[in-house]
């Protein structure tokens, strides 16, 4: 069966669809006889049923009895429990405790605020509180714009979100999105040094959400919008934008379109292909895949197929909203109608941003010669990264776990370090160009190949060559209009799955 791998448990076949992933990572505390073997059938006995052993730890031991720690990553929840089922099976194996790491690195959250000055004597409190404060209260009110040089504005970002479509995961509501709206902040401050601050709404009304985030743009200097499913997304980042005078910046359009042209500038250098002779098929024509053949068009792409729900867009298609309408118009030259498969065929690049298994290794052997695939649908990507690479040149995922990682994290710290850096008012198209080229340039045209298209998020590098790439955008902002008229912020119905490159 394609798209599944195999394991033994005991005397029962168990498939695990999903590749292990750290996410799903736990801590087994075990106690085994002490002998030489013990230890031995324990890792044995994990890698059957198709986890990966990451560490092994002693923790106590006496002259019969051994205790371990075994940590292993596992492919989803009910295979962590496939996985303490085959050791609990073993004889002379004792599991005492089963720990979700995951769920350990959450407890009380993951960010804090910290204090930049500090507060040991009345003389610091009277400068930082009052009756000092008021001094610099009043200097504001005289000269607002002073409040980015006097407050934490100048280095601040609201991460806001309605918890309306939380990762893949669909309409989980506030609450639960704020894990995610966490982590984003502690990304911003660990890759871009912005000081970010989670923002969840307990309202999915589009002029609410308006108001809302209006009344509170006076505290920050960019607004980064999260999981907000479309259409809403696109008339709040619209009315947004024009209402404040500081960045609004939609990740899961933006920052997604950013690093996949990013990915796919260099992954041409590796095939030897022109960005004006490919032909590119987009899975997926929502938010994510909306700003980027958006991107890819600015750019001069040779053709586009935009494929979603209702099929390839093509001229002549019935019940299109306007933006679906811009695409028809603008996409698809020989006017495709037909299904994903017959899409790709002959194709010289392949963008998913939709939903898992859409396509098999068969359809992707049907694509051009030196064909790239960027399978970006996360936890599980439109085909299996294993059965793409048979094939295809080039092969890229939203997964850590897989070469050629497309993350959004090198974008969205750097861009917003970039436009916090340049007081700017706004994020533009010439922002998004300008970070693309920075992130691609920072692999270098000698290092490149098939597995490294793009620098590693945890490379130094990034954040700051995006961020001067994009400050130097916003205080040059180039004059040269797209090819083609950009319907503006219009109505979209929500992807159909995990749509962007998102952390």
């Amino acid at each position: 069966m394609r798209g599944e791998s195999f394991s033994v448990i005991g005397r029962k076949c168990v498939a695990t669809t999903r590749l292990p992933s750290a996410g799903f990572s736990i801590t087994v505390r075990i106690a085994v006889t002490a002998d030489a073997s013990s230890i031995g059938v324990l890792t044995t006995t994990v890698g059957e049923a198709g986890a990966i052993v990451t560490a092994l730890d002693v923790v106590d031991s006496d002259h019969t009895h051994v205790t371990v720690d075994l940590t292993c990553d596992t492919a989803d929840a009910n295979h962590a429990d496939q996985v303490v089922d085959a050791l609990t099976a073993l004889d002379g194996v004792d599991v005492r405790k089963v720990s979700d790491r995951t769920f350990l690195l959450h407890l009380g959250g993951k960010i804090e605020v910290s204090p930049k000055v500090a507060l040991r004597t009345r003389d610091e409190l009277s400068r930082a509180y009052t009756p000092g404060v008021a001094r610099v209260c009043q200097a504001i009110a005289e000269n607002p714009a002073d409040a980015r040089r006097l407050t934490i504005k100048r280095n601040t970002v609201a991460v806001v979100s309605d918890g309306s479509a939380v990762l893949g995961l669909g309409n989980l509501g506030p609450a639960a999105s704020l894990p995610v709206m966490e982590g984003k902040a502690a990304l911003f401050k660990r890759f871009g040094g912005v000081d970010a601050w989670p923002v969840v709404l307990d309202t999915q009304d589009t002029d609410e959400i308006v108001s809302i985030v209006k009344a509170i743009a006076p505290a920050y200097g960019g607004i980064n919008l999260e999981d907000i499913a479309a259409p809403r997304c696109f008339e709040i980042e619209a009315q947004l934008r024009a209402a404040l005078d500081i960045p609004v910046f939609h990740d899961d359009q933006h920052g997604t379109a950013i690093c996949v042209l990013a990915a796919l500038t260099n992954a041409l250098r590796v095939v030897g292909k022109e960005l004006a002779q490919v032909r590119v098929v987009v899975s997926g024509a929502g938010a994510a895949g909306t700003a980027i053949m958006k991107l890819l068009l600015r750019q001069g792409v040779g053709d586009i197929v935009a494929y979603d729900r209702q099929g390839a867009l093509h001229r002549g298609m019935t019940g299109l909203n306007p933006a679906w309408q811009w695409l028809a118009e603008h996409t698809n030259r020989e006017n495709y109608s037909g299904d994903l498969a017959g899409a790709v065929r002959d194709a010289d690049v392949f963008i998913g941003v939709s939903a898992p298994n859409l396509l098999t290794g068969d359809d992707i052997a049907a694509m051009a010669k030196d064909a790239i695939v960027f399978a970006l649908a996360n936890p599980d990507p439109e085909v299996d990264p294993r059965e793409a690479r048979k094939h295809a040149a080039v092969v890229a995922t939203g997964r850590s776990d897989q070469p050629n990682q497309i993350n959004n994290v090198l974008a969205f710290p750097g861009v917003f370090r970039g436009m916090l850096d340049a007081h700017a008012e706004g994020f533009t198209e010439e922002m998004a160009i300008a970070a693309a080229q920075a992130i691609a340039d920072v692999v270098g045209e000698e290092k490149i190949n098939p597995t490294v298209i793009v620098p590693s998020v945890f490379d130094s590098r990034v954040a700051p060559a995006v961020a001067a790439a994009v400050r130097a955008a916003a205080q040059n902002p180039a004059t040269t209009p797209p090819p083609a008229a950009d319907p503006g912020p219009v109505d979209l119905p929500e992807i159909a799955a995990n749509a962007s490159a998102t952390p």
